[in-house]
Formats: C-alpha cells, structure tokens, sequence
C-alpha cells in the first residue's frame, strides 16, 4: 500500500505546486499588470508583460475562430492529461525522473486548462529577448510543461521509457 501512495504523493505534491504557483502568478499579473503593458526587468533581455495568448504554444492556432481554438485546446488539454496520468501510472514505480517530468506536464497543463475555461485564452507575462530575437511569452505552467517534455524526451532519446 506505502509503495503505491508514495507515486500517488509525488504526483499530488509536483502538480499541485506547478498548478498553485501557476495561478499565483497569473492572478497577480492579471492584478497589478494592464493588459499588453509591460515591466522592464533586465534591460535588452527580460520583461514582464501581460498578454492573452489565444492559441497554443508559439500562437498556434491563434488565427482560428474563438470556438475552434476552444474546442482545440480544451479537447487537446484534456486528452493530454488524460495521457499524462495514464503514461504516470504505468511507470511511476520504477521511473521517478520520469515521473517528475510527467508530473510537471500534468500540473502545467492543467494550469492552462483553468486559464482556457476562465478566460478562453491563456495568460502569458514571462517575456524574454535579445536584440531582435524575441521568445514568445510565456507562463509557469509553459515552463513545467518544457522542463517536463525535455525529461520525456530524454527518455525516449536514450531509450529510458518502460515497456509499457
């Protein structure tokens, strides 16, 4: 019984804290920050500016009427965690790097999921650039679903992911 708690706990305490985190930081942008003004940070470098990104990661699909990109990404998002808690299931007992990974993506995506029911769009604040090169904006949810992609994949690139 302890055995299978002790994933279960993982689960709960990483999604949890990316999802908490997430909507902390989300609230208080939407807060104290205008909609598309921006607090310079580090100068040439980092910003915090408060958008809604109505599409998927880089914008994809933000040209999309509002009720396709709805039922794009809420569909996409729930199938995706679904996914996630499924693939956690079969190797959080034996793979706990991959577990945190899966994790991460779980609680992020459910992040943005809150985001696409509450305001159909996604709010984005963390905005990076260098010159004329600019990273699309970004949230803490991003941030956990990248960190966790790259253990995934890492697994998957040095053939680490369990028979299944």
């Amino acid at each position: 019984m302890a055995k299978i708690l002790l994933p279960i706990r993982r689960l709960a305490l990483v999604s949890i804290s990316v999802l908490v985190l997430d909507q902390i930081t989300k609230w208080l942008i939407i807060k104290h920050v205008p909609l598309y003004s921006h607090i310079r940070v580090i100068d040439h470098f980092f910003d915090i500016t408060h958008i809604l990104n109505p599409g998927g990661a880089f914008g994809f699909f933000a040209e999309q009427s509002p009720g396709i990109r709805k039922f794009i990404f809420l569909f996409l998002s729930s199938g995706v965690a679904l996914f996630v808690l499924w693939l956690y299931r079969k190797t959080a007992e034996e793979h706990i790097f991959l577990s945190y990974g899966l994790a991460l993506i779980f609680g992020g995506a459910i992040g943005n999921l809150i985001d696409r029911f509450r305001f159909g769009k996604v709010v984005d604040f963390l905005e990076f650039y260098i010159g004329s090169f600019h990273w699309p904006a970004f949230n803490v949810a991003d941030s956990a679903i990248s960190i966790g992609m790259g253990i995934l994949i890492y697994h998957v690139i040095f053939n680490k992911l369990p028979e299944i």
